[in-house]
């Protein structure tokens, strides 16, 4: 089933079920899909639908971490909320044990040692872990500290 239309029966049944808060963040979901869509004039993909809510994700992280720094519990909690419900449109996120052996693999394959050519480890790093959410922040740190 297409995203869009998983997004509008999810918000059918926050209607239904009187969640003003999960269908505000469905809605905010829907809105951002759709604007994309008219801006590419192009339909959806599957890759498309998943930088869009990895960037939505990604936007809600920060505005809870400066929520939180700013004293604001009430509005981070409504950010982390938010999040909540984007990560359960997203794959899943690889485990540790995950990573650590895609970083190997790539160092490997690649046969870089030194940080300078980190870039080429990231890449491979993250075609290894095609399919799952990977956060890239995370994974550049992962790789530097093991390259360091």
């Amino acid at each position: 089933m297409p995203l869009l239309d998983q997004i509008q029966k999810d918000m059918v049944a926050a209607m239904k079920a009187k969640d003003e808060a999960r269908l505000s963040a469905v809605r905010m979901l829907k809105a951002a899909l759709q604007k994309y869509q008219v801006d590419n004039m192009k339909p959806l993909d599957e890759a498309s639908e998943m930088q869009v809510l990895t960037t939505i994700a990604k936007q809600r992280r920060e505005s809870m971490e400066m929520f939180r720094a700013n004293g604001r519990a009430e509005l981070a909690d409504k950010e982390a909320a938010e999040l909540a419900l984007v990560e359960s449109y997203l794959p899943a996120a690889p485990t540790d044990e995950e990573t650590a052996a895609a970083i190997e693999s790539a160092i490997v394959e690649t046969g870089v040692t030194d940080k300078a050519k980190m870039g080429l480890v990231m890449n491979a790093a993250k075609a290894k872990l095609a399919g799952k959410r990977v956060d890239g922040k995370a994974l550049s740190e992962k790789i530097r500290a093991r390259l360091g």
